[in-house]
């Protein structure tokens, strides 16, 4: 059970560290064999942002994680305090339908690439491999936002005199 609640905690935070470490190495390798061997790789710049696009889409579930993403917060003080919390919890429901259909065009796109059997020019890698990042990701975010909704929730009975974080 301590290895599920680690993962829980932990998924994405880890992952984007080893790919944000993996990138950062990458892009110092190409640097040094271009300018210092006068060579560079054929290879390491798309590899690099193949990276970037897995860490982009995982991040988005890591900002779901810890409840950052960006919203308005002077629209939310416009409505009666008594509402605010049922607004944001709304916020979150569309967010995560969004999620929801993210998920599902990206899988429709990630099969019909799939079925082309398209490869990426520098490295020879199956393109359904890059363009499944957002399915994962945003099918993790919509994981993510409905454990936010579930906390929102269970927080809603709050003290008044509390200013919940919302």
């Amino acid at each position: 059970m301590n290895f599920i609640k680690f993962l829980d905690e932990n998924f994405e935070k880890y992952i984007c560290m080893v790919l944000i470490s993996a990138m950062t190495v990458l892009i110092a390798v190409q640097v040094f064999m271009r300018y210092v061997m006068n060579n560079s790789l054929s290879w390491s710049e798309e590899l690099a942002r193949y990276i970037f696009i897995w860490l982009i889409y995982l991040g988005i579930s890591y900002g779901a994680m810890i409840m950052r993403h960006i919203k308005i917060e002077a629209a939310l003080y416009l409505y009666p305090k008594k509402l605010r919390p049922y607004i944001v919890i709304l916020g979150d429901t569309l967010f995560c339908c969004f999620a929801l259909y993210i998920s599902y065009a990206s899988y429709t796109n990630v099969v019909r690439i799939n079925a082309m059997h398209q490869l990426s020019p520098g490295l020879g890698l199956p393109m359904s491999y890059v363009y499944a990042a957002p399915m994962v990701g945003f099918a993790l975010t919509a994981f993510r936002q409905v454990q936010t909704i579930c906390f929102r929730f269970k927080n809603l009975k709050q003290d008044e005199k509390e200013e919940p974080q919302w």
